[in-house]
């Protein structure tokens, strides 16, 4: 099997999407007769079968990186070249266009991977009318797919009350090894200029507004000394504050995986949250999640693992994070680590992602609609 992953949500300080992509590809190095290529959007031209191909995009401004692209006919016909059995779409956006005509070109299966709530987003600029459109544009899209994995069960609710069909549940998964206790940098605190008796939580992903860092902060200088929060993904180290620092990505899981496992703690402000993979990987270093009742964050955190925050504000997350200090967080991080052994390692999710994948291949074709302009 010839596997196609393509999306725009691929940059180098992106964060979920392109973490599932590459977690994926080295999970399916253990099948020999599946070959995986990514097709995403670079500065060149480049197709390589079998590896990490792109298409020249303009880059957004201030964006982390992120490119755009515009070439849809380019973008169809080099998946087309690509000759894949099966194409997964992670956006539903140009590239997810192409995606479906090329599959209708090549006469392939085709599946769209839900990573974002488009009706959301529009939503949360220009209201109601927003997330009616968004929800059209989706059912319009995806009635051109075999099927659209929902990474959570909030992501496939929403979904089908749009009245988009043929879904199926896909959650995403961590690297356990990478991702482990042992990672733990005793010394975290005095690199960051931090007293020992720090009580040091984390925050990792794109510091964009959707994740609510403006919240994570107001939580934060609420409980003042001694917590501090330290946000991992923003463009350089920096102290923004005296309860807040920052620190880049680096390329090596490895680098995020000893962070998180240095800290006391995950926080999480985001309400519109598809899955929340850095929640996994908080879970696999043993260590607890504060979190926000929003988005698919209480499919993963509950008083087992953790505490969920009675509400999204700054009040609530701040009463939830002194909560977790009266807990056994160690506990709590065992409870968490054994979740992701037993569920979300990565050979097991995408074991489960394959069966899909071959029951797609030898169906027939469902996309009656496939015709449907956009």
């Amino acid at each position: 099997m010839h596997l196609v992953d393509t999306t725009l949500f691929y940059a180098p300080h992106s964060g979920g999407v392109k973490r599932y992509l590459h977690e994926k590809r080295r999970s399916l190095a253990a099948w020999p007769e599946i070959t995986h290529t990514l097709l995403v959007p670079g500065t060149t031209d480049a197709l390589i079968a079998g590896g990490i191909s792109t298409l020249a995009a303009p880059r957004l401004p201030h964006r982390a990186g992120y490119r755009w692209p515009l070439r849809r006919h380019a973008w169809r016909a080099a998946l087309v070249a690509l000759a894949p059995d099966l194409i997964e779409a992670g956006d539903p956006y140009l590239p997810g266009r192409a995606a479906a005509e090329a599959a209708q070109q090549l006469g392939i299966p085709a599946a769209a991977f839900a990573h974002s709530d488009l009706p959301r987003l529009l939503g949360r600029y220009i209201g109601a009318a927003g997330v009616r459109a968004g929800e059209a544009w989706l059912r319009r899209l995806y009635a051109r797919y075999d099927a659209v994995l929902a990474p959570s069960r909030v992501i496939a609710r929403r979904l089908a009350d749009a009245g988009i069909e043929r879904l199926a549940l896909q959650p995403l998964g961590v690297d356990d090894g990478i991702f482990h206790p042992r990672q733990n940098v005793l010394d975290l605190r005095a690199r960051l200029g931090l007293p020992a008796r720090t009580r040091l939580l984390v925050f990792a992903g794109r510091l964009a507004p959707e994740k609510n860092i403006a919240t994570l902060r107001a939580a934060v200088r609420r409980l003042g000394a001694p917590y501090h929060l330290l946000l991992v993904g923003g463009r350089d180290a920096r102290r923004l504050d005296a309860g807040t620092s920052v620190l880049p990505y680096e390329a090596d899981t490895g680098h995020l995986a000893q962070l998180l496992a240095s800290c006391d703690a995950l926080v999480h402000a985001g309400t519109q949250e598809t899955f929340g993979m850095v929640v996994l990987e908080a879970f696999a270093c043993a260590r607890p999640v504060v979190a926000v009742p929003a988005g698919a964050l209480p499919e993963l955190v509950d008083a087992q693992v953790g505490v969920l925050a009675a509400q999204a504000g700054a009040a609530a997350l701040a009463e939830a994070v002194a909560a977790l200090y009266t807990r056994d967080r160690a506990a709590l991080g065992v409870a968490a680590r054994a979740r992701v052994e037993h569920n979300y390692a990565w050979p097991r999710v995408v074991a489960r992602q394959l069966d899909t994948y071959r029951a797609l291949l030898h169906q027939p074709r469902a996309t009656a609609l496939a015709g449907v302009a956009l």
